[in-house]
């Protein structure tokens, strides 16, 4: 299959790891932004191919590991409200918040329903009218553009039983987050090729001359991480901090400025809370004043207690590559995928999902941190 079958053949990915080989001459610390990147990395065992010299960290690029647990806790109580029908990506059901998940709410009766894009919430509104149907909308700037012409639909079609519960975060701002952190480690970064496919990669120069750090736009498949990561090593053996494109067969410079019309009428940036991490200025999009009507935080006005936090995980280090999952005391025991004490245990694109389910050792681990981040 073209674009698949040639990204994973065995031949192509040991020439390109002996190159990367050949090229490296000193130690490295290289981020992947994106957990489907993480995810390709620790399930084809890439780091093993990698000289000791090259390190690999996780970064926080799973939209749902750091929706905030007090978004959970918004989504939770809409959903137990009994006119709502709340609609959700699958993986984001069983993500626990202070005391309950989506899954739980929907175990008390709760009508939670999990689609496959925000255009099902808009066909539940269209046929339930006496219904208030509420969807989800979590994710990085991938998924903005869909989530934007739904409520732009909406709006067109005067379907007032629709609202979304935005919880949408921004790459960049994440990305100087972790470079600004006294505890940074990170000299390059894999940059998520699906969301530059819609944002373009314009953002990433000024960061790039800022932090003086080099930062490829990488695809997902093994050959393309492994380019990436040659890319990265090439420009820092020469003292280079540029932003590159590995994935040309998707992303262009530009970007896709249909969409980004589409979400910039629709969405303005705003502050964001990272779960495990933090409030990060301008990272994060809500309703503009205009379509204010679809928001369902305040369309429902809830009053919530504060959120409380498993003091047992440790995502929000592992979302910032200081920490990795096997450092989790509750790692594969009181934390599983089945019973999760933290979002990165449940995502498809979460770390600590990656470890479980893909079985590295706690010695093959250890190839996969810097020494140093065991005392961030």
């Amino acid at each position: 299959m073209r674009y698949l079958d040639e990204y994973r053949d065995y031949d192509s990915v040991q020439r390109m790891a002996q190159e990367i080989r050949r090229v490296s001459n000193r130690p490295w610390t290289l981020m992947e932004v994106c957990g489907g990147q993480t995810h390709t990395i620790v399930k084809s065992g890439l780091q093993e191919l990698l000289p000791a010299s090259i390190t690999l960290v996780h970064g926080p690029g799973c939209p749902v590991c750091v929706t905030p647990i007090s978004m959970i806790d918004r989504a939770v109580a809409t959903a137990l409200l009994p006119e709502v029908i709340l609609c959700s990506f699958g993986d984001m059901l069983r993500v626990p918040g202070s005391t309950q998940s989506l899954l739980d709410a929907k175990s008390l009766g709760a009508d939670v329903r999990i689609v496959y894009s925000p255009l099902d919430a808009l066909k539940l509104a269209r046929s339930n009218p006496q219904r208030e149907v509420v969807f989800f909308a979590v994710g990085f700037e991938t998924t903005a553009p869909a989530n934007a012409m739904t409520v732009w639909q909406a709006c067109r079609e005067k379907l007032s039983n629709l609202s979304m519960l935005v919880s949408h975060v921004l790459v960049p701002p994440a990305m100087e987050a972790v470079l600004s952190s006294p505890q940074c480690q990170v000299q390059g970064f894999l940059a998520a090729g699906h969301a530059c496919m819609v944002t373009g990669y314009e953002e990433y120069f000024s960061i790039s001359r800022r932090f003086r750090v080099p930062i490829v736009v990488t695809g997902f498949e093994p050959l393309d991480l492994l380019e990436g990561v040659l890319m990265l090593v090439r420009q820092l053996e020469h003292g280079c901090a540029e932003v590159a494109n590995q994935y040309t067969r998707a992303v262009a410079r530009e970007g896709n400025r249909a969409a980004q019309e589409r979400v910039s009428e629709v969405f303005e940036v705003t502050d964001r809370a990272w779960r495990g991490i933090g409030e990060i200025a301008g990272s994060g999009l809500r309703l503009r004043e205009t379509y204010r009507s679809f928001d369902a935080e305040a369309k429902f006005d809830l009053q919530l207690e504060d959120p409380t936090e498993s003091p047992e995980c440790i995502a929000g280090l592992v979302l910032q590559g200081l920490r990795r999952p096997y450092d989790c005391p509750a790692f594969g025991t009181r934390c599983t995928p089945d019973a999760p004490l933290g979002a990165p245990m449940v995502s498809s694109e979460g770390a600590c999902a990656a470890y479980f389910h893909f079985g590295r050792s706690k010695d093959d681990a250890d190839l996969y941190m810097p020494v140093a981040a065991a005392n961030p």
